[in-house]
């Protein structure tokens, strides 16, 4: 149950696309932002948004909402260092942004060449409380050290676009929507007064072992408790028992393989997705397992 962080610094080195071995060197405290940003730009389009491939099994050239909440994921991590690309964003969000507020699950697609089907197939008029919680969340630990961020219009939008999804639900939404409605309600709690009572209602669709099987999904898909609270002192935590917890952080930590990477347990898209998904997972379970104390 220990994890070999210099066998998942090989593993980085070996397999993981440049933009996650530079976030994972910044994670260890040996990285540069500096370069860490210009790693991101590579993904970036004129329009101000972010593409090819960015998003692993997404991998066309146009702008994406989902490849946003990469690019916002990726600017917090670069603090206290802002870039002016992240207020862009913001601007190019709220030129895709339906109008009830939400982003579409996915935008037109110039190819679907290794692509998941989910995407290829998404209905790009409608709005999604997926993607659109997805991004905010990480819109929101962005703006925490860019106040252009926080205080941009797109933002503010999309934030009362998901109180009022989350206000409206009577019953249990899929897999994925409980997860980021969770997370957003957990984003919120301590500036939205209204994100407890809806957290209370919500966390009532969640069973207490945290065990959420992905509809569509493989058969081994399921969302468990980290999905839900990955970290402690949130108020996502209080719907599980220590036990709970614990042993799911035992999971995510035994979940590293003999290359000293981590892997993900949905559905395989393309070669390329598959690695570009276990340098991206094996950052994700160093940023969780680190301050629950298992590193």
């Amino acid at each position: 149950m220990t994890v070999d962080l210099d066998a998942a610094t090989r593993f980085m080195a070996a397999h993981a696309r440049v933009l996650d071995r530079r976030r994972f060197g910044v994670l260890l405290g040996n990285g540069d932002t500096v370069g860490l940003l210009a790693a991101l730009d590579g993904y970036r389009n004129a329009d101000g948004g972010y593409g090819w491939g960015l998003e692993p099994d997404l991998r066309a050239p146009e702008s994406q909402p989902l490849a946003a909440r990469h690019a916002f994921e990726t600017f917090e991590e670069a603090a206290p260092l802002a870039s002016a690309h992240a207020v862009a964003l913001c601007d190019w969000l709220g030129s895709v942004t339906l109008p009830d507020g939400g982003l579409p699950f996915v935008l037109p697609l110039s190819s679907q060449a290794g692509t998941a089907p989910w995407f290829a197939s998404a209905d790009s008029t409608v709005s999604s409380l997926q993607i659109t919680a997805a991004v905010v969340v990480a819109a929101l630990a962005a703006a925490r050290h860019d106040q252009a961020v926080a205080d941009h219009p797109w933002l503010d939008r999309a934030l009362r676009y998901c109180l009022a999804w989350c206000a409206a639900i009577e019953a249990r939404p899929s897999a994925y929507e409980l997860a980021f409605a969770a997370r957003f309600l957990d984003a919120v709690h301590n500036t939205r007064p209204d994100a407890g009572s809806l957290f209370k209602r919500l966390g009532s669709f969640i069973p207490a072992d945290g065990m959420v099987h992905v509809e569509g999904g493989t058969d081994e898909e399921f969302l468990r408790p980290l999905d839900f609270a990955p970290f402690p002192g949130t108020p996502a935590r209080e719907l599980f028992t220590q036990q709970v917890i614990d042993k799911d952080l035992n999971r995510l930590a035994d979940m590293q393989e003999q290359d000293g990477g981590w892997t993900v347990d949905y559905a395989k898209i393309s070669p390329a997705g598959v690695l570009e998904w276990r340098g991206y997972a094996t950052v994700q379970a160093i940023q969780i397992l680190r301050p629950n104390d298992r590193l």
